[in-house]
């Protein structure tokens, strides 16, 4: 897809503040600083649209980026970032968890993790809490430009065994180094694009 005006439109931590044009929502999870910002930033090949930081937890709110009126990566918070106090954290997992199971517009749950890293506590809870949303969902094995291209295979094999031993979710690397692999992101969220067009 040739992206040619995206634009960031709001951070909202409340459904009042969500937008209400019912365009489709790609969702982004993943533990902090696990790569969100600049996967989007790649896939709409701009340097900054999205704000990425290299210190986690910056993202305190759920910001909607309108992709050429034709669909919004929204991206949430990342968890497990341990400075962020108590109260914080409870209140960011609240307005997360309300938006996750209440808004209508989201067409697929995009899972960002670590592909150098076995899967975290808190990543198998966030697979989980998926599974039992039932919302569709791709895993995103981020950051494969760290590692050696003869190893991303067996790497996401590994991810695979532990987050999705089903195998019933497509699970893809990523890398905003290596930009061979936004094809065929882009190929999975064209499907569900045409699906929401179609209806």
């Amino acid at each position: 897809m040739l992206v040619k005006n995206p634009k960031f439109e709001i951070s909202a931590v409340k459904p009042s503040q969500y937008p209400k044009n019912n365009l489709p929502e790609f969702v982004l999870v993943g533990k902090s600083n696990v790569g969100k910002s600049s996967f989007i930033n790649t896939m709409i090949n701009r340097k900054a649209l999205a704000r990425t930081s290299s210190e986690p937890g910056k993202t305190r709110q759920i910001n909607f980026y309108n992709i050429d009126n034709v669909f919004y990566f929204v991206d949430l918070p990342g968890y497990g970032y341990s400075k962020m106090s108590k109260s914080e954290q409870a209140q960011v997992g609240n307005f997360i968890e309300h938006y996750l199971q209440c808004r209508e517009q989201i067409s697929l749950v995009i899972f960002l993790v670590d592909i150098r890293h076995v899967p975290t506590a808190n990543d198998k809870l966030m697979y989980d809490y998926i599974i039992r949303s039932g919302l569709p969902c791709l895993i995103l094995t981020n950051k494969a430009d760290k590692i050696a291209i003869t190893k991303v295979n067996q790497s996401i094999l590994d991810i695979q065994s532990v987050l999705n031993p089903m195998k019933d979710m497509p699970i893809l690397p990523f890398s905003s180094e290596r930009k061979v692999y936004m094809d065929d992101v882009w190929s999975i969220l064209d499907t569900y694009i045409k699906k929401e067009e179609n209806l």
